[in-house]
């Protein structure tokens, strides 16, 4: 995907300000889940998301899997 030009950001800006999207409150909001982790664990899963370019919930979601699929 082209990044935008600075003058396509702030017409893109200008519009959204002008036009807000509707959002349904009933499903605005999903459950918060939160897992807590030692020092080393979640340095780790930091590395590990900033070397793949992704987040720390891609990074747990994949070895939930992963160990999902070697146990199945």
């Amino acid at each position: 995907m082209p990044r935008m030009t600075e003058e396509e950001a702030w017409a893109l800006e200008e519009e959204v300000t002008r036009n807000p999207p509707r959002v349904d409150p009933a499903k605005a909001r999903r459950p918060v889940r939160m897992v807590t982790v030692d020092d080393f664990s979640a340095d780790w899963l930091r590395i590990k998301a900033e070397a793949e370019h992704t987040t720390t919930e891609v990074i747990i979601n994949k070895l939930v899997r992963e160990k999902i699929a070697a146990s199945a």
